[in-house]
Protein backbone atom coordinates (compact mmCIF):
# COMPACT_ATOMS: atom_id res chain seq x y z
CA UNK A 1 0.00 0.00 0.00
CA UNK A 2 1.48 3.59 -1.31
CA UNK A 3 2.19 6.31 1.17
CA UNK A 4 0.94 9.33 0.09
CA UNK A 5 0.96 12.76 1.59
CA UNK A 6 -2.50 14.74 1.60
CA UNK A 7 -1.90 16.57 -1.31
CA UNK A 8 -1.12 13.45 -3.23
CA UNK A 9 -4.28 11.66 -1.92
CA UNK A 10 -7.05 14.05 -2.69
CA UNK A 11 -5.40 13.78 -6.29
CA UNK A 12 -6.01 10.50 -6.70
CA UNK A 13 -9.21 10.78 -5.38
CA UNK A 14 -9.76 13.56 -8.26
CA UNK A 15 -8.28 11.08 -10.62
CA UNK A 16 -10.36 8.11 -10.01
CA UNK A 17 -13.70 9.81 -10.00
CA UNK A 18 -12.57 11.29 -13.26
CA UNK A 19 -12.09 7.85 -14.66
CA UNK A 20 -15.07 6.27 -13.08
CA UNK A 21 -17.56 9.26 -14.25
CA UNK A 22 -17.48 11.24 -17.04
CA UNK A 23 -19.33 14.18 -15.71
CA UNK A 24 -16.98 14.69 -12.86
CA UNK A 25 -14.78 17.66 -13.99
CA UNK A 26 -12.43 20.21 -11.93
CA UNK A 27 -11.88 23.91 -12.76
CA UNK A 28 -10.37 26.66 -11.09
CA UNK A 29 -7.70 29.60 -11.29
CA UNK A 30 -4.45 27.68 -12.72
CA UNK A 31 -6.12 23.79 -11.71
CA UNK A 32 -4.90 23.52 -15.22
CA UNK A 33 -1.94 23.85 -17.19
CA UNK A 34 -0.38 24.82 -14.00
CA UNK A 35 -1.83 22.25 -11.66
CA UNK A 36 -3.27 24.06 -8.97
CA UNK A 37 -1.27 26.26 -6.33
CA UNK A 38 -0.88 23.71 -4.27
CA UNK A 39 -0.44 20.97 -7.04
CA UNK A 40 -3.62 19.06 -5.93
CA UNK A 41 -4.72 18.78 -9.58
CA UNK A 42 -1.31 17.38 -11.08
CA UNK A 43 -1.45 15.39 -14.29
CA UNK A 44 -5.21 16.39 -14.83
CA UNK A 45 -5.09 18.36 -17.41
CA UNK A 46 -2.55 16.27 -19.42
CA UNK A 47 -5.00 13.21 -19.40
CA UNK A 48 -8.52 14.49 -19.44
CA UNK A 49 -7.86 17.78 -21.49
CA UNK A 50 -9.23 21.18 -20.92
CA UNK A 51 -12.73 20.09 -21.20
CA UNK A 52 -12.60 18.50 -18.15
CA UNK A 53 -9.74 20.57 -16.22
CA UNK A 54 -10.75 23.68 -16.99
CA UNK A 55 -9.13 27.08 -16.13
CA UNK A 56 -11.12 30.07 -15.28
CA UNK A 57 -10.29 33.74 -14.73
CA UNK A 58 -9.63 34.72 -10.93
CA UNK A 59 -13.28 35.35 -10.24
CA UNK A 60 -14.64 33.42 -7.28
CA UNK A 61 -18.17 34.54 -7.89
CA UNK A 62 -17.68 33.69 -11.35
CA UNK A 63 -16.19 29.73 -10.46
CA UNK A 64 -19.04 29.05 -8.36
CA UNK A 65 -21.89 30.01 -10.30
CA UNK A 66 -20.25 28.21 -13.33
CA UNK A 67 -19.84 25.02 -11.36
CA UNK A 68 -23.90 25.49 -9.60
CA UNK A 69 -25.25 25.99 -13.70
CA UNK A 70 -22.80 22.57 -14.76
CA UNK A 71 -24.22 21.07 -11.73
CA UNK A 72 -28.15 21.56 -12.53
CA UNK A 73 -27.18 20.20 -16.28
CA UNK A 74 -26.21 16.63 -15.04
CA UNK A 75 -22.47 17.44 -14.44
CA UNK A 76 -20.19 16.85 -11.00
CA UNK A 77 -17.76 19.70 -11.02
CA UNK A 78 -15.37 19.96 -8.41
CA UNK A 79 -14.71 23.79 -8.00
CA UNK A 80 -11.27 24.86 -6.48
CA UNK A 81 -10.48 28.22 -4.51
CA UNK A 82 -6.95 28.76 -4.33
CA UNK A 83 -7.69 29.83 -0.38
CA UNK A 84 -10.79 29.48 1.86
CA UNK A 85 -9.96 33.54 2.49
CA UNK A 86 -11.05 34.32 -1.24
CA UNK A 87 -14.40 31.89 -0.99
CA UNK A 88 -16.35 34.79 0.84
CA UNK A 89 -16.63 36.34 -2.83
CA UNK A 90 -18.76 33.25 -3.93
CA UNK A 91 -20.74 33.58 -0.82
CA UNK A 92 -23.35 35.31 -2.70
CA UNK A 93 -23.82 32.20 -5.41
CA UNK A 94 -23.17 29.64 -2.46
CA UNK A 95 -25.95 31.28 -0.33
CA UNK A 96 -27.94 32.19 -2.17
CA UNK A 97 -28.39 29.36 -4.97
CA UNK A 98 -26.04 26.38 -4.37
CA UNK A 99 -27.52 25.96 -0.84
CA UNK A 100 -31.18 26.41 -1.80
CA UNK A 101 -32.08 24.77 -4.88
CA UNK A 102 -33.17 21.54 -3.36
CA UNK A 103 -35.39 23.49 -1.54
CA UNK A 104 -36.48 25.97 -4.07
CA UNK A 105 -37.70 23.20 -6.80
CA UNK A 106 -39.21 21.24 -3.94
CA UNK A 107 -36.18 18.63 -4.72
CA UNK A 108 -36.91 18.87 -8.56
CA UNK A 109 -33.43 20.20 -8.80
CA UNK A 110 -29.71 19.61 -6.56
CA UNK A 111 -26.71 20.96 -6.90
CA UNK A 112 -24.11 17.86 -6.83
CA UNK A 113 -20.69 20.28 -6.68
CA UNK A 114 -18.01 20.28 -4.50
CA UNK A 115 -15.98 23.53 -3.45
CA UNK A 116 -12.68 22.36 -2.40
CA UNK A 117 -10.24 25.27 -0.50
CA UNK A 118 -7.35 24.81 1.63
CA UNK A 119 -7.69 26.56 4.49
CA UNK A 120 -5.70 27.11 7.97
CA UNK A 121 -2.20 28.59 9.02
CA UNK A 122 0.60 27.07 9.68
CA UNK A 123 2.33 27.52 6.40
CA UNK A 124 3.66 31.37 6.83
CA UNK A 125 1.16 32.49 4.10
CA UNK A 126 0.07 36.02 3.41
CA UNK A 127 -3.48 38.08 4.70
CA UNK A 128 -6.70 36.42 3.80
CA UNK A 129 -4.68 33.07 3.41
CA UNK A 130 -4.47 31.21 6.96
CA UNK A 131 -7.71 31.88 8.35
CA UNK A 132 -9.75 28.75 9.77
CA UNK A 133 -13.58 30.11 8.89
CA UNK A 134 -15.21 26.77 8.80
CA UNK A 135 -18.39 28.00 11.27
CA UNK A 136 -19.37 30.76 8.38
CA UNK A 137 -20.22 27.87 5.81
CA UNK A 138 -21.47 25.66 8.34
CA UNK A 139 -24.45 28.17 9.51
CA UNK A 140 -25.97 28.33 5.93
CA UNK A 141 -28.69 25.29 5.74
CA UNK A 142 -28.37 23.59 2.74
CA UNK A 143 -24.20 22.97 2.45
CA UNK A 144 -22.40 20.42 4.01
CA UNK A 145 -18.70 21.10 5.25
CA UNK A 146 -16.38 18.82 5.74
CA UNK A 147 -12.60 18.59 6.56
CA UNK A 148 -10.33 15.88 6.45
CA UNK A 149 -7.07 15.58 9.15
CA UNK A 150 -5.27 13.33 7.18
CA UNK A 151 -4.54 11.60 3.39
CA UNK A 152 -6.38 8.52 4.11
CA UNK A 153 -9.45 9.96 5.08
CA UNK A 154 -9.19 13.20 2.95
CA UNK A 155 -9.29 11.09 -0.11
CA UNK A 156 -12.55 8.80 1.28
CA UNK A 157 -14.33 12.06 1.69
CA UNK A 158 -13.48 13.75 -1.14
CA UNK A 159 -15.07 10.48 -3.26
CA UNK A 160 -17.96 10.76 -0.93
CA UNK A 161 -18.17 14.26 -1.41
CA UNK A 162 -18.13 14.14 -5.15
CA UNK A 163 -21.00 11.54 -5.55
CA UNK A 164 -23.29 13.49 -2.68
CA UNK A 165 -26.08 14.65 -4.55
CA UNK A 166 -25.99 18.15 -2.89
CA UNK A 167 -23.33 20.96 -2.55
CA UNK A 168 -20.42 20.23 -0.42
CA UNK A 169 -17.58 22.32 1.14
CA UNK A 170 -14.05 20.67 1.30
CA UNK A 171 -12.05 22.47 3.37
CA UNK A 172 -8.23 21.38 3.24
CA UNK A 173 -5.99 22.15 6.16
CA UNK A 174 -2.86 23.07 4.15
CA UNK A 175 -1.15 22.74 6.76
CA UNK A 176 -1.36 18.78 6.68
CA UNK A 177 -0.78 19.07 2.66
CA UNK A 178 2.66 17.37 2.95
CA UNK A 179 3.31 17.32 6.73
CA UNK A 180 2.92 13.66 7.06
CA UNK A 181 2.33 10.39 4.75
CA UNK A 182 0.03 7.61 5.47
CA UNK A 183 -1.00 4.27 3.83
CA UNK A 184 -3.55 5.21 1.16
CA UNK A 185 -5.04 1.58 -0.65
CA UNK A 186 -5.20 1.71 -4.24
CA UNK A 187 -8.23 0.45 -4.28
CA UNK A 188 -11.71 2.80 -3.66
CA UNK A 189 -12.32 3.61 0.03
CA UNK A 190 -15.44 6.04 0.80
CA UNK A 191 -15.98 7.73 3.89
CA UNK A 192 -19.58 8.69 4.91
CA UNK A 193 -20.19 12.10 5.36
CA UNK A 194 -21.63 13.45 8.34
CA UNK A 195 -19.77 10.72 10.88
CA UNK A 196 -17.29 11.24 12.84
CA UNK A 197 -14.94 8.72 13.71
CA UNK A 198 -13.36 7.79 17.37
CA UNK A 199 -9.95 7.12 16.70
CA UNK A 200 -8.76 5.81 19.70
CA UNK A 201 -11.42 4.93 22.72
CA UNK A 202 -10.97 5.68 26.64
CA UNK A 203 -13.10 6.05 29.42
CA UNK A 204 -12.08 9.39 31.55
CA UNK A 205 -11.86 12.10 28.97
CA UNK A 206 -12.98 12.98 25.86
CA UNK A 207 -11.34 15.38 22.82
CA UNK A 208 -12.75 16.48 19.61
CA UNK A 209 -10.80 18.34 17.28
CA UNK A 210 -10.52 18.20 13.27
CA UNK A 211 -8.36 19.20 10.75
CA UNK A 212 -5.38 20.56 11.08
CA UNK A 213 -5.36 19.92 15.48
CA UNK A 214 -5.53 16.39 15.13
CA UNK A 215 -1.49 15.61 15.52
CA UNK A 216 -1.30 18.52 18.23
CA UNK A 217 -4.53 16.67 19.78
CA UNK A 218 -2.76 13.13 19.83
CA UNK A 219 0.88 14.18 20.83
CA UNK A 220 -1.62 15.83 24.05
CA UNK A 221 -3.31 13.22 24.55
CA UNK A 222 -0.15 10.69 24.50
CA UNK A 223 1.65 13.09 27.09
CA UNK A 224 -1.24 13.11 29.28
CA UNK A 225 -1.72 9.70 29.32
CA UNK A 226 1.45 8.85 29.80
CA UNK A 227 2.20 11.14 32.45
CA UNK A 228 -0.73 10.06 34.56
CA UNK A 229 -2.12 6.86 33.51
CA UNK A 230 -5.30 7.95 32.40
CA UNK A 231 -7.89 6.44 29.96
CA UNK A 232 -8.66 9.69 26.76
CA UNK A 233 -11.17 9.08 24.04
CA UNK A 234 -10.13 11.08 20.89
CA UNK A 235 -12.87 11.89 18.30
CA UNK A 236 -11.80 13.22 14.81
CA UNK A 237 -15.21 14.91 13.62
CA UNK A 238 -14.94 14.97 9.99
CA UNK A 239 -17.81 16.58 9.31
CA UNK A 240 -18.41 20.48 10.44
CA UNK A 241 -22.04 20.36 9.28
CA UNK A 242 -24.20 18.00 9.32
CA UNK A 243 -22.78 17.68 12.72
CA UNK A 244 -22.40 14.11 14.46
CA UNK A 245 -23.69 14.76 17.78
CA UNK A 246 -24.48 11.69 18.79
CA UNK A 247 -20.99 10.25 18.78
CA UNK A 248 -19.93 13.20 20.94
CA UNK A 249 -22.91 13.22 23.70
CA UNK A 250 -22.31 9.20 23.63
CA UNK A 251 -18.85 9.53 24.57
CA UNK A 252 -19.00 12.27 27.29
CA UNK A 253 -22.05 9.99 28.75
CA UNK A 254 -19.31 7.40 28.89
CA UNK A 255 -16.53 9.50 29.89
CA UNK A 256 -18.03 12.65 31.90
CA UNK A 257 -15.38 15.29 30.93
CA UNK A 258 -14.59 16.95 27.68
CA UNK A 259 -12.28 19.44 26.08
CA UNK A 260 -13.10 20.86 22.17
CA UNK A 261 -9.75 21.64 19.74
CA UNK A 262 -10.69 24.14 17.13
CA UNK A 263 -7.96 26.46 14.97
CA UNK A 264 -10.76 28.97 14.34
CA UNK A 265 -11.14 31.60 16.80
CA UNK A 266 -12.79 30.98 20.32
CA UNK A 267 -16.20 33.09 19.66
CA UNK A 268 -18.98 31.82 17.64
CA UNK A 269 -17.26 28.38 16.69
CA UNK A 270 -17.85 24.89 16.04
CA UNK A 271 -16.98 24.53 19.23
CA UNK A 272 -19.57 26.74 21.10
CA UNK A 273 -22.08 24.49 19.01
CA UNK A 274 -20.50 21.04 20.53
CA UNK A 275 -20.97 22.91 23.73
CA UNK A 276 -24.42 23.66 23.63
CA UNK A 277 -25.11 20.00 22.06
CA UNK A 278 -23.31 18.54 25.30
CA UNK A 279 -25.55 20.58 27.57
CA UNK A 280 -28.91 19.64 25.92
CA UNK A 281 -28.00 16.14 25.61
CA UNK A 282 -25.30 15.20 28.30
CA UNK A 283 -25.44 18.03 30.91
CA UNK A 284 -25.81 15.81 34.12
CA UNK A 285 -23.33 13.07 32.91
CA UNK A 286 -20.86 16.04 33.51
CA UNK A 287 -18.36 16.29 36.23
CA UNK A 288 -16.33 19.41 34.49
CA UNK A 289 -17.04 22.35 32.66
CA UNK A 290 -16.41 21.56 28.99
CA UNK A 291 -12.84 23.04 28.03
CA UNK A 292 -12.09 24.82 25.13
CA UNK A 293 -8.72 25.17 23.35
CA UNK A 294 -9.06 27.98 20.33
CA UNK A 295 -7.28 30.28 18.62
CA UNK A 296 -8.03 33.81 20.00
CA UNK A 297 -10.52 36.33 18.54
CA UNK A 298 -8.17 38.25 16.66
CA UNK A 299 -7.12 38.50 12.70
CA UNK A 300 -4.63 35.69 11.88
CA UNK A 301 -0.94 37.31 12.90
CA UNK A 302 1.81 37.30 10.00
CA UNK A 303 5.06 35.24 9.78
CA UNK A 304 6.52 35.05 13.34
CA UNK A 305 3.21 35.31 15.10
CA UNK A 306 1.59 32.56 13.79
CA UNK A 307 2.58 29.68 15.78
CA UNK A 308 1.77 31.67 19.15
CA UNK A 309 -1.92 32.07 17.89
CA UNK A 310 -2.78 28.41 16.24
CA UNK A 311 -3.06 25.67 19.60
CA UNK A 312 -0.48 23.87 20.12
CA UNK A 313 0.11 20.21 21.80
CA UNK A 314 1.36 22.29 25.28
CA UNK A 315 -1.92 24.26 25.15
CA UNK A 316 -4.26 21.42 24.64
CA UNK A 317 -1.63 19.26 27.08
CA UNK A 318 -2.89 22.19 29.93
CA UNK A 319 -6.47 21.89 29.01
CA UNK A 320 -6.64 18.41 29.46
CA UNK A 321 -5.15 18.69 32.73
CA UNK A 322 -7.16 21.36 34.51
CA UNK A 323 -10.55 19.54 32.95
CA UNK A 324 -9.39 16.34 34.92
CA UNK A 325 -8.29 18.06 37.86
CA UNK A 326 -11.45 20.11 38.14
Amino acid sequence: MAKMTMVQAINLALLQEMERDPSVLVLGQDVGRNEGVFRVTAGLYQKFGAERVIDTPLAESGIVGTAIGMALAGLRPVAEMQFDGFAFLAMGQLEGNAARYRNRTQGQFTVPMVVRMPYGGGVRALEHHSESREQTFATVPGLKVVIPSGPRNARALLVAAIRDPDPVIFMEPKHSYRAFREEVPEVEEVLELGRAQVVRAGTQLTVVGWGAMMPPVLKAVDEVEQSRGVSVEVIDLLTISPLDARTIVASVKKTGRCVVVQEAPRSFGVSSEIVARINDEAFLSLEAPVGRVTHYDVITPYFQRELLYMPSAGRIRRALEATLDF
